[in-house]
């Protein structure tokens, strides 16, 4: 009984630690924070100089594209459908915040949107289906701000009255493509920090919100939710303050009501800054940020060190497709085994 108990132990503890991530060269030293895995083969994401990356083949080929007239801009999201369709959101002030597109599969591109606000500083974009998405902005007069489409090509404001309010000195950041999130046909997220970290809610495709303080640190301007993720009826928010990555306070938060209500499982939490936060199964999860990536496979309740690698974003499509990217082209597929 004991040979047998110490075998068991042996095989469970290799089980739940054995993760280890297989870093790939993409042929680019961009900064990447824009990440979207359509299925085990086809991976696309975005950054620095233009930047957009793409593989057909699971990550053993990649093809690197410049897109014309962006080569200033820093690509922060990429939305796709399949190895031919992607939308990119380049983030900054003025016309520097915009929205391009393409259809075959990087080779050309449409300039779809140029901010013209004097004030808006665009932040993310998602997408219900292939034609109809949302694009936020940072607030204006105390409204975050919101332009969608519902036809894949033309980018129009939706109506202030109705959009959430921001307390002063409260936005979103820019830092792992999930400012906002769409799940089912209806839904969509927000995810915010700064003065307040509120996760704000809508389920009519943004023409009304509810929002709900989160259990995570905020108050300065560093501060606040950085990535959200769902899995069923379970969610995971993470942040922290990303001017002190270290710092192990307020990092992580949970729901079990499909990101109704929120709350903690640590007095002090497992890690500390992360900028974004995948699930692989619905007990399995990855976060990653500055100071490094954990796992879970517990829905949370314990946490286990990868590496200390810094990543900006990740997101998986099952066990056998979990990437991660960030800073100086790094790009990487964690094995579970």
């Amino acid at each position: 009984m004991k040979i047998t108990l110490f075998i068991f132990a042996i095989i469970f503890s290799f089980h739940t630690t054995h993760a280890q991530w297989m870093k790939y060269d993409v042929g680019t030293d961009a900064s990447f924070r824009g990440l979207d895995v359509e299925s085990r083969k086809v991976i696309w994401a975005s950054g620095t100089g233009g930047t957009v990356i793409r593989s057909i083949d699971g990550g053993r080929n990649w093809k690197v594209i410049t897109v014309p007239g962006a080569e200033e801009l820093d690509f922060r999201d990429i939305e796709a459908f399949g190895k031919n369709t992607a939308y990119v959101l380049s983030i900054g002030n003025g016309n520097s915040s915009r929205i391009y597109k393409t259809e075959d599969g990087g080779d050309t591109w449409k300039l779809q949107f140029t901010n013209t606000l004097e004030n808006a500083f665009f932040d993310s974009i998602a997408f219900w289906n292939k034609n109809h998405g949302i694009a936020q902005s940072d607030p204006i007069d105390g409204k975050y701000v919101f332009y969608e489409t519902v036809d894949g090509e033309t980018w129009t404001p939706m109506p202030p009255e109705n959009m959430p309010p921001a307390e002063e000195g409260e936005a979103a950041f820019a830092a792992s493509g999930t400012c906002i999130v769409t799940r089912g046909k209806y839904e969509v997220f927000l995810i915010t920090g700064g003065r307040a970290a509120h996760v704000y809610h809508s389920n009519n495709r943004g023409r009304s919100w509810t929002g709900v303080e989160a259990p995570v640190i905020s108050g300065d301007a560093g501060t606040g939710i950085f990535g959200i993720a769902f899995k069923g009826k379970r969610a995971m928010i993470v942040g922290g303050d990303y001017t002190k990555p270290d710092e192990e306070n307020g990092t992580v938060a949970y729901s079990e009501d499909r990101g109704m209500t929120w709350q903690t499982k640590y007095k002090v939490s497992p890690f500390g800054y992360r900028s974004g936060v995948a699930f692989v199964t619905k007990t399995t999860a990855v976060v990653v940020g500055i100071s490094g990536s954990d796992i879970t496979r517990d829905g949370g309740t314990t946490w286990q060190r990868l590496d200390p690698v810094e990543r900006n974003t990740v997101m998986a499509k099952g066990k056998k497709a979990v990437w991660a990217v960030g800073p100086k082209g790094e790009v990487s597929r964690l094995e579970i085994r």
